[in-house]
């Protein structure tokens, strides 16, 4: 999906209405969770998944570490959305800290679990701010593991996209290469990580389409209620957090309720305006928590089906 910056000042005129007056409830979403660490977690992992299923999602997707632990915490809880609904799960699969042979395994216990969609990523180093350095019988990149993973079975594949850049990319221009070779090697859609002004999404399609890309580009939207770990979390991937936005959530420590209504006024007023743009598909990041994420989908028009 391309869109220019004179599109989104016509989607801009086009809000002068109530913003979230009777849309049409033709957009789609997809959800991330990760894998619980605590029974308490567990509970409230399938609390979140139950109040969000229906609403239908395209799939429902479980982050992964590279401990060996949390792979297998991210085994179980895929295996059992897969096995006990109908809604697609997509286990997240990196290269850190794991040879060609294991990533083999992992992916074909996934898809003798029914799981038929991977999250491809190259993944984090085990301490932030040090190098990826690839395990000596491992994938060296995202691409590789797309491309190894397509050998393995006909799973359909996501990978990242960085709308401000990758930390670690020399340029835009090299991100973007990246993502082309991502894409290349076999992968389906983009899942970009967070962002939080529609213009920087906007733009980065544009730029994804003057290099040649024409895979689906998926907005990642990251309902903030808690800006330090927010803040930690961009420091890790690129994104930029406003200082408008930073202000806005000054002084709501105590007010808890008030700091969950401010996060979800906020972003859904960033996806009615990539909507207004033609972006019809968002994945949010729940972090295990349904209420903002329930919300932003209701506002957008999304009912639970079968209503």
């Amino acid at each position: 999906m391309s869109m220019s910056l004179t599109d989104l000042e016509e989607a801009r005129r086009a809000l002068d209405a109530p913003l979230f007056a009777d849309l049409a409830g033709d957009a789609e979403v997809s959800f991330e969770f990760f894998p619980p660490k605590s029974e308490k977690m567990e509970e409230q992992l399938w609390q979140s998944f139950e109040s969000l299923a229906p609403l239908g999602p395209r799939f429902v997707s479980v982050t992964y570490g590279a401990g060996g632990s949390t792979r297998e915490r991210t085994h179980a809880t895929v295996a059992r959305i897969a096995s006990h609904s109908s809604i697609p799960a997509a286990a997240h699969l990196t290269c850190v800290a794991a040879s060609k042979a294991e990533i083999a395994e992992i992916a074909q216990s996934y898809w003798d679990a029914g799981v038929r969609h991977i999250v491809a990523l190259r993944g984090d180093p085990p301490e932030l701010g040090q190098p990826f350095v690839p395990h000596p019988d491992g994938y060296a990149s995202a691409a590789d593991l797309v491309a190894g993973l397509r050998d393995i079975a006909p799973f359909e594949i996501s990978v990242a996209a960085y709308p401000e850049k990758h930390p670690e990319a020399a340029s835009a221009a090299s991100d973007l290469d990246n993502l082309k070779r991502k894409l290349d090697a076999g992968a389906t859609r983009a899942i970009s990580q967070f962002f939080f002004s529609p213009d920087v999404f906007f733009r980065f399609c544009d730029a994804a389409a003057a290099a040649g890309i024409d895979a689906e580009i998926v907005p990642g939207i990251l309902p903030v209620s808690n800006v330090a770990q927010a803040r930690k979390f961009a420091a890790a991937c690129g994104a930029t957090i406003p200082d408008w936005m930073d202000r806005l959530f000054e002084g709501l420590d105590d007010h808890p309720g008030a700091r969950q209504l401010i996060a979800a006024t906020v972003a859904a007023e960033m996806c009615r305006k990539l909507y207004a743009g033609g972006v019809r598909h968002f994945h949010f990041y729940t972090l295990n928590r349904a209420e903002l994420s329930y919300a932003i989908c209701h506002l957008l028009g999304l009912r639970p089906q079968g209503a």
